[in-house]
């Protein structure tokens, strides 16, 4: 049977109306859920995003400077005096010391290497030192010192980038990014994040302080030692200020726009630096010039020449950075890899860092600047108690190692942590990698478990699913 002319007509409606709910409907859905998605979007995506903003919780202390000694310190040689490896040196290792132990280079069983200088206890305190840090020796009563510290990496890119980033991994946020983002930043003219290297620079190199998939304005900014401090700031020949500031203008009107249109953070993240740069070219050099500072505070640190890029200069830097609003401060310093010449190599790394680490402390001390400030020292991991390059050198120990630390809401003329007489292994109180982020983060007033940020479906946070707050360690 033929359908009729009016059942045909019906029928045509039908299939109209369902078309339409199910194509154009679920296109018209999809255009709603993108407009929502785009307002979600552009309300994470502040048009400042390096704005200050409050931690989770009341913190003691409100910025950071990292002093980052890659290359992996001896803690042997500096902060941890063991008497009996001295003892021993020369005998082999307990054979149940090597169980399931494995050396990055080295045969385990090679014969023990006892300190090659002699240790004094210091300060109120008295903790022991090595002779050869003499000046971070005489602030043992504002430091606390770490000796149980732990981490899975056994070379130094991985252990870099995990003591920095808190995975082996490249592309994670660093912990002076994650500080930048959960905090912003009370700089109008300086970067958020400062970053200044002397000696090799790092073997992890930029993953060690850059952003992962956070927006960009959130990385470290590396500063130049002579010349610019950051890479054609100066403006060209013929191109003046005037000139500059209504390009600028015009050009984050336009960017400003897309901001709002698309609510992409890297739009946001992109004015952000093409105005820093313009505040850049007056607040850099006058923050790198010296010539300013008192003769008695360069002599402190141990500066004879202003102009001269070492890591003295780079530790006054940071104070003045500091002063300037900058959040996180970081140095790099890599020279400690002492596979051999050990004797010879550790001194003249100690004659360059010792006197200005401890200045850096005093003047901040001095000028009412530590008791919210953190200050940490420290590598990516220690070195073996057996012997390498024939009789004077130590193969990388990820079991345990030394760091120090000063400032805000820190305890002062503290040990925390044990190792066995050795230097083998921690024997009381670990403290990993995780632990110390959690740790430093909680003094900040950031509760790391809640500092995250969703990337490839998942939250990701510094402490990556781990870590606890050493509360040993605070006051």
């Amino acid at each position: 049977m033929i359908p009729s002319a009016e059942l045909r007509a019906a029928r045509a409606r039908l299939l109209s109306r369902r078309w339409f709910l199910q194509d154009c409907g679920v296109g018209m859905a999809g255009l709603a859920l993108s407009s929502l998605l785009a307002r979600d979007a552009q309300a994470k995506a502040p048009a400042n995003p390096l704005a200050v903003r409050a931690p989770h919780f009341k913190p003691k202390a409100k910025r950071v400077i990292y002093m980052f000694m890659a290359g992996a310190p001896s803690h042997l040689e500096l902060f941890d005096h063991k008497p009996e490896l001295q003892k021993r040196d020369g005998q082999l290792p307990p054979a149940e010391l090597l169980k399931d132990y494995r050396a990055a280079f080295i045969n385990p069983n090679s014969a023990l290497l006892g300190p090659k200088y002699n240790f004094a206890p210091h300060g109120q305190s008295g903790i022991p030192f090595s002779e050869l840090i003499p000046n971070i020796a005489s602030i043992a009563d504002d430091l606390c010192v770490i000796r149980s510290m732990q981490t899975e990496a056994v070379n130094h890119a991985p252990g870099q980038i995990m003591m920095n980033t808190g995975s082996q991994q490249f592309g994670r946020p660093s912990f002076g990014s994650w500080t930048l983002y959960g905090l912003g930043s009370e700089s109008e003219k300086l970067p958020g994040y400062v970053v200044l290297t002397s000696a090799k620079g790092t073997s992890g190199g930029a993953s060690n302080y850059g952003c992962g998939f956070l927006p960009t304005v959130y990385g470290g900014i590396p500063f130049r030692g002579t010349g610019d401090p950051v890479l054609y700031l100066s403006n060209p020949a013929g191109f003046d200020a005037r000139a500059q500031r209504a390009s600028l203008d015009t050009l984050n009107e336009l960017n400003e726009l897309a901001r709002v249109d698309t609510g992409d953070p890297e739009v946001a993240a992109r004015i952000q630096s093409y105005e820093m740069a313009y505040q850049l070219q007056t607040s850099a050099p006058e923050l790198m010039d010296l010539s300013s500072e008192p003769a008695h505070v360069l002599e402190a640190y141990g500066i004879t020449d202003v102009k001269q890029s070492n890591y003295a200069r780079n530790c006054l830097l940071a104070r003045r950075l500091i002063e300037r609003g900058v959040r996180f401060v970081q140095l790099f310093h890599e020279a400690w890899d002492q596979h051999g010449d050990l004797t010879k190599a550790i001194k003249k790394n100690c004659e360059d860092t010792d006197r200005a680490s401890a200045a850096l402390v005093k003047d901040l001390k001095q000028r009412g600047l530590l008791d919210d400030t953190l200050v940490v020292w420290g590598g990516e991991f220690g070195r073996t108690p057996m012997v390498q390059g024939g009789n004077d050198g130590r193969d990388h120990h990820n079991r345990c190692f030394t760091m120090w630390l000063a400032g805000g809401g820190l305890k002062k003329g503290h040990v925390h942590g044990e190792t066995d007489e050795l230097g083998f292994n921690v024997v009381r109180d670990p403290v990993h990698v995780h632990d110390l982020n959690a740790t430093l983060l909680h003094l900040l007033g950031l509760e790391h478990t809640q500092l995250t940020y969703r990337f490839q479906g998942r939250d990701f946070r510094l402490t990556d699913v781990h870590g606890h707050v050493v509360n040993d360690i605070i006051a």
